[in-house]
């Protein structure tokens, strides 16, 4: 039989030599991470569903092998075919998942959290992306109750730790456990849960190198979606390096582009896309400073293929969402707008590294005279909801417009769960708006990710001030759209003006969203988006009407065509 080439295993990696050119060509059409101006000579990792790909190849253009390279290849596809069928079982309705042990009578878990609890404790890793609500914090204890491998470290957003001690593992399990205040080691009580928090946890790569902790979770794993670019995602690296199991946790793993799904498995499992370079040949394209997945579906249906990243979508509750156009004052921006000006010819005309801080600053200046310039606006729109008895998340960004939604609502009491409030006053605050002290609670856009609790008592979500990712607010809106919630609709109100960074900020949500739902539910088909405008129309008549004010209704005028 003729060979078209030579392949071998050396130093952990496949290396394909002597590949005729026309052999060439149609590798690199099956294999896209392969630069294409390549020649001859390439490499593979030595991945369970690499190898199997390769032998597929193989069928068509053999290769000259060793006999113990031939082995090793087909035993690794082997594992790779027993595995997928072994972890399909796992969703057949017959399916019959292992005894719970260590969950607390009457607690159960869902069958969707028995499923993933599964799947992880025999991948070992693995990237849960079910939707907001859907319990992931319970599929994670899923996975530890019962385990071997303990301790477990957790890795989640300041504000979540106690959520995670008192609501969740005290409550419904046997598990004890410790959250870590101090960035500084220190001698650690016995306990089979240590909870980090993200602004702590580079502090303890040591204790952590020392394989320590034998599982590992990354709560909201969003967090790390600059790889190891940052100190969380240095230290996340040695967290999952050095324990038996990992996973990372998010509904919105992918708040811009798609390149951040990269760093993102990349931390959990390398190798899995690759090499950087290869990850960005086979998937992405450049747009501007951005690589862009190509096609987020091929790429989403790719990592679940793997059982790299597991999703179920669920039939929720329609969320009502409205663009609220609000009044600005331009009066607002009139102090800034010389700076603004300076800024933004240096962001365009400027040496590198200068117009690069420029255009941040720029950026700053703008979203906070949008903010502050329609804060008043937002908080009139905001003010009629109250008056209709409805319970409000308010969320934004700047402290400036914060304190004007205060003073303009001041009546209405609210409380604040933002980035400067304490642990401690961010629970008090949840608990006062829980427990009816005040039914307005003003968060930051990116303060309130995991928090549960709110949808006991509020369906109705107003973002006073936008964000570059759209993801945020699916986050947001997820403090509402989860299990608890007894409302049949969900109100989201996004309330929008024509002026500042608001048109840039709609149109930039496009191509992010696309990234996201193609990578994170590939093949789900157009996007429904749920409008019904005759309630907010409703909520506006009421307003008015305590108000004393009389609308007449508008006359249908006859078509004159």
């Amino acid at each position: 039989m003729k060979n078209y080439g030579k392949l071998e295993f050396d130093r952990g990696r496949w290396r394909m030599t002597d590949v005729e050119p026309h052999v060439s060509i149609r590798l690199k059409a099956n294999f896209p991470g392969i630069p294409f101006t390549a020649t001859g000579d390439y490499t593979f990792p030595d991945l369970e569903n690499v190898c199997t790909d390769l032998l597929w190849f193989l069928q068509r253009y053999p290769m000259e092998m060793s006999d113990g390279d031939r082995s090793r290849m087909e035993m690794r596809r082997s594992r790779f075919e027993h595995e997928m069928s072994e972890l399909g079982r796992i969703f057949l309705p017959e399916w019959v998942p292992p005894p719970q042990h260590g969950s607390k009578p009457p607690f159960k878990l869902w069958r969707i959290q028995e499923q993933a609890a599964e799947i992880w404790r025999r991948k070992k890793r693995l990237i849960l992306t079910d939707p907001v609500g859907q319990g992931k914090t319970f599929s994670a204890l899923g996975g530890i109750i019962g385990s071997e491998h303990l301790p477990a470290a957790i890795v989640a957003k300041t504000h979540l730790p106690n959520q995670w001690v008192n609501e969740y593992i005290r409550p419904h399990t046997y598990l004890s456990a410790h959250i870590i205040e101090s960035r500084a080691p220190y001698s650690l009580p016995a306990a089979n849960v240590y909870i980090f928090k993200y602004s702590n946890i580079a502090g303890w790569v040591d204790i952590a190198a020392k394989g320590t902790f034998r599982t590992f979770v990354a709560d909201e794993v969003h967090e790390l979606r600059h790889g190891e670019s940052t100190d969380k995602g240095k230290a996340a690296k040695v967290f999952c390096d050095n324990a038996v199991m990992a996973m990372g946790m998010s509904a919105t793993p992918i708040f811009n582009y798609g390149d951040e799904a990269f760093n993102i498995v990349n931390l959990f499992i390398p190798g899995i896309l690759g090499t950087w370079e290869e990850f960005c040949i086979a998937w992405c394209t450049r747009i501007g400073s951005h690589w862009v997945v190509k096609d987020p579906d091929a790429l989403g249906t790719y990592l679940r293929e793997l059982n790299v990243m597991l999703h179920r979508p669920r039939d929720g509750r329609p969320v009502n969402k409205q663009m609220i156009e609000v009044p600005f004052d331009v009066r607002a921006e009139k102090e800034s707008r010389d700076l603004a000006k300076v800024l933004a010819i240096k962001a365009i005309s400027g040496v590198w590294g200068e117009s690069g801080q420029a255009a941040r600053e720029l950026d700053q200046i703008v979203r906070h005279d949008t903010g502050v310039g329609k804060a008043i606006g937002v908080a009139g729109f905001v003010r009629m909801l109250l008056k209709n008895k409805r319970k409000v998340l308010l969320f934004g960004w700047h402290r400036d417009v914060y304190d004007i939604w205060r003073r303009e609502l001041a009546e209405f009491n609210p409380v604040l769960y933002t980035g400067s409030e304490t642990t401690k006053q961010k629970d008090a605050a949840k608990a006062a708006f829980i427990n009816g002290a005040t039914d307005l609670c003003i968060l930051s856009l990116r303060s309130g990710d995991g928090v549960d609790g709110f949808q006991k008592v509020c369906h109705t979500v107003v973002y006073g001030e936008l964000d570059w990712s759209p993801m945020v607010h699916e986050q947001a809106v997820g403090r509402v759209d989860r299990t608890g919630q007894t409302q049949p609709v969900i109100d989201a109100f996004y309330c929008v003006t024509d002026h500042g960074s608001d048109p840039t900020v709609i149109e930039t949500h496009g191509i992010k969203r696309t990234q996201a739902r193609g990578i994170v539910t590939p093949l789900a088909g157009v996007e429904t988006v749920w409008k019904d405008e005759s309630r907010v129309k409703k909520l506006a008549e009421n307003y008015l009407k305590m108000q004393g004010i009389k609308i007449q209704p508008r006359l249908a005028v006859a078509n004159q065509d």
